[in-house]
């Protein structure tokens, strides 16, 4: 998250968190956690060895070759749609790091150089597992390695390396609640989630990538940017459970997933600790979502096959994505 920048191919360092208190109670209100709820509730949601103890993939395991099938029959039109920002060069209270692009001349050749910084609040990307560590250990009980090296590359972003490939089902909250976009701060609860599920007629399943429109982008167009590790609509910490329940396999947002402030004490993202540590879930921040729920809302569809494609980078806490929708 902020701070923890990542270049593509030298890894600047793993973030430590604490869990939260899983049924925190709504971020107006401030809970309280002690060790012994950390420890039960870890133990609760845990995927740790599902999958076996020298797992390297985490939910992903869950994108089956015949869910592969059946997402690649939800291609009707052919028609698709990028879910990235374009990398962003201007500094900004959410850019700290903008993406440098440099062009140079070698005869009669036009070559560029590219620098990257992409974890935090500006640029599209996604989260491999190794992003968070928890008393010294990544997901799946591997230990959190030193940051002067690559290590093994456990739970590394090269494990993506055939890429992701399922089923990609949009939860458009402000067009369930009436609205261009969410407030900043407003937080999405399980009941949301779940009353999105009965507006459109679709379950989410095993195996699906769930992504989670706030309408940040419509939302800065009409308040400005602001700054989003203060403020910014997501998910609340109390869905954790429902999303281990649901067995997805990739969360994503027009965010950074959780709701902030996130209304626990002593944890700013719950979400992305929960899922990245606990469960093995990959997470895709910082989406563009507008153009995707623009033609969803056209088709009257919210499922559609969802391809990414991270960069084989050994021991990469994440990858740069331009992940693409295609009805």
């Amino acid at each position: 998250m902020k701070n923890l920048l990542t270049k593509i191919v030298v890894i600047n360092g793993i973030l430590s968190f604490f869990i939260a208190d899983a049924f925190c109670q709504p971020s107006q209100n401030t809970a309280s956690f002690s060790t012994e709820t950390l420890d039960k509730w870890s133990k609760e949601i845990s995927n740790w060895g599902r999958w076996g103890d020298n797992d390297q993939m985490g939910t992903l395991n869950l994108i089956t070759p015949l869910k592969r099938k059946q997402a690649a029959a939800l291609v009707q039109e052919g028609i698709s749609v990028s879910l990235s920002m374009d990398l962003d060069v201007k500094p900004s209270m959410n850019n700290t790091q903008p993406f440098k692009h440099d062009l140079f001349r070698a005869g009669q050749w036009t070559m560029d150089n590219y620098s990257i910084s992409y974890h935090g609040y500006s640029h599209s990307h996604l989260d491999a597992q190794r992003h968070i560590a928890h008393e010294g250990k990544i997901y799946n009980g591997y230990p959190e390695e030193r940051i002067d090296n690559v290590g093994t590359g456990n739970m590394g972003a090269q494990h993506m390396k055939n890429g992701i490939f399922s089923r990609g089902v949009l939860v458009d909250i402000p067009l369930l609640k009436g609205v261009p976009y969410l407030e900043p701060g407003t937080s999405i609860t399980t009941e949301d989630l779940e009353a999105w599920e009965n507006k459109i007629g679709i379950k989410i399943q095993s195996g699906d990538i769930l992504l989670i429109r706030t309408g940040r982008w419509e939302g800065e167009k009409k308040l400005g940017i602001w700054k989003l590790d203060e403020k910014a609509a997501g998910l609340h910490a109390s869905t954790a459970k429902w999303l281990k329940e649901r067995d997805i396999a990739m969360l994503g947002s027009d965010g950074t997933a959780d709701v902030l402030p996130s209304g626990c004490d002593g944890q700013t993202h719950p979400i992305h600790l929960l899922a990245l540590y606990a469960l093995g879930l990959p997470i895709l921040d910082n989406l563009n979502l507008e153009d995707l729920a623009k033609e969803a809302k056209k088709q009257n569809r919210w499922e559609f096959l969802l391809v990414v494609a991270p960069l084989r980078i050994i021991g990469g806490t994440g990858s740069p994505v331009n992940p693409i929708a295609t009805f």
